[in-house]
């Protein structure tokens, strides 16, 4: 999917913060062969953090993405197989990647596809299979990760959706479980701060890549869909899954180290 709307590059790129050079261990994120969560991975790496990806499927797309992850002095890239329903695999991969060091950093983007339906004919199923799959994944993430988190002093960033900011109609399967994540993120931030712990959000709007090129294949979003988001978007243009890896490295380093209880929504003014 292209966007003719979109700036144009600058000439010369500004330097790479060194944002996690002086991290020890590692910053795992969950759903890492997405189009999302592979250029979290990639933009973590490049300011000096090892990386641990989680995928749930494509093996073959996760070790892709190790290959474009460049190396750091602070350790080894790795990929891991996770359902992040199951809660005893989620400790043990936690227990594992603590076994070689430090978890300083969890950005939590998996997620599965969301067809977009009004809530009129969602069924209840659907709806709580959807609950599970986002909410009560993001859940037993954190349960697992909090121990390790405590000693790093580390944090967490969610990527969320712009969403439960302003609601677009047949969002309802994406922003309902969505908003519980950001509700979720909002209690650890008040519970967990006095070991250190900071937890915060991103709210992804309509993107060039990522959720929102998957509903166009799926045919959920049409030609005269994507007219109506850009048009309600300000800036009249769709954002890149670039943006949302700047605001989730952002919140992950120390620039943001007084930042908790977030979210920063990445959707060109659309929630304004």
């Amino acid at each position: 999917m292209t966007d003719q709307s979109s700036p144009t590059a600058p000439a010369a790129a500004l330097p790479m913060p060194a944002d996690f050079v002086h991290r020890a261990g590692v910053a795992l994120v969950t759903g890492g062969t997405g189009g999302l969560g592979r250029v979290i991975a990639r933009e973590l790496a490049r300011r000096g953090s090892a990386v641990a990806i989680t995928y749930r499927s494509d093996a073959d797309a996760a070790r892709q993405v190790l290959d474009e992850l460049p190396p750091v002095a602070s350790g080894t890239h790795s990929a891991h197989h996770l359902d992040l329903t199951d809660a005893e695999a989620t400790a043990a991969l936690v227990a594992q990647l603590t076994g070689r060091g430090p978890l300083h950093t969890v950005v939590h983007a998996a997620g599965p596809h969301v067809p977009m339906r009004h809530l009129s004919t969602v069924r209840p199923e659907q709806f709580a299979t959807q609950v599970a799959n986002d909410t009560t994944a993001f859940f037993t993430l954190v349960s697992a990760c909090l121990p390790a988190l405590r000693q790093s002093r580390g944090n967490v960033v969610a990527i969320t959706t712009a969403a439960t900011t302003r609601y677009p109609a047949r969002d309802g399967l994406s922003a309902a479980p969505k908003a519980a994540v950001e509700a979720l993120v909002r209690a650890f931030a008040n519970e967990e701060g006095r070991f250190g712990i900071r937890f915060n959000c991103v709210g992804p709007g309509m993107l060039t890549d990522g959720m929102a090129e998957r509903l166009i294949s799926s045919g959920d979003l049409d030609e005269r869909a994507l007219a109506v988001a850009r048009s309600s978007t300000p800036l009249r243009r769709f954002g890149s899954a670039l943006d949302i890896a700047e605001a989730a490295c952002f919140l992950a380093s120390d620039r943001a180290g007084f930042i908790s209880g977030q979210k920063l929504d990445v959707d060109g003014g659309f929630g304004v």
